[in-house]
């Protein structure tokens, strides 16, 4: 779920920070700048590892500030394809069952990749296996706040950097506001024995 990745980046240090040990200050920097974000192609970043390298400081003209080139190990998360999570039932919609890890939000298990047959209740809006037994069908619901266990089958990261108006949306209405897209998502199954609500495996 979670990895080490080997990053370089140029650290500024302001003057006032000067009379600090200078890992501190770069640890602290890279915290600000990193934690929380996602990282194209990398994943979600968690906080600073260590550092493993620090090379000449130089002050520009006009500017008192340091610049530190950085070689540093960032934990990120980022989970393998067909690893198994656990997380719990945000809610659910007609797209399919959306989870949360706590941390981490924009999963979404379809509904093609939910234990089969599965319908969704209009009334309660929630996803429904009606599971099969000798004595008939057993609606087992999805419900909020639920615990479930998922396999990771697909991932998608979405390029958010800011860029300029294109011509056509120029000429659109400025009403319409653009949809926000996650930068990072991932698309979970529970289309296995095992897998799905951990009250549907647990004995009583």
């Amino acid at each position: 779920m979670f990895v080490l990745v080997e990053m370089v980046d140029t650290v500024r240090i302001p003057p006032w920070q000067f009379e600090r040990k200078l890992n501190d200050s770069i640890a602290e920097e890279l915290n600000k700048k990193l934690a929380n974000k996602v990282v194209y192609n990398v994943g979600l970043c968690i906080c600073l590892f260590d550092i493993t390298k620090l090379e000449d400081a130089y002050v520009f003209p006009g500017d008192g500030a340091s610049h530190t080139k950085v070689h540093f190990r960032y934990v990120v998360f980022h989970p393998f394809l067909d690893e198994i999570l656990i997380g719990k039932i945000k809610g659910c919609s007609p797209e399919g069952v959306h989870v949360s890890l706590g941390f981490f939000d924009d999963i979404l298990i379809p509904p093609e990749s939910l234990q089969q047959p599965a319908k969704f209740d209009e009334a309660e809006q929630v996803w429904v296996w009606e599971y099969e037994t000798e004595e008939g069908a057993h609606d087992l619901y999805m419900d909020t706040s639920e615990e479930i266990r998922f396999r990771v089958v697909d991932e998608s990261f979405v390029d958010t950097s800011p860029t300029g108006p294109s011509s056509a949306e120029a000429t659109s209405s400025s009403e319409e506001l653009p949809r926000k897209e996650a930068p990072y998502t991932l698309v979970g199954s529970i289309s296995e024995p095992g897998l799905g609500l951990l009250s549907w495996w647990t004995s009583n």
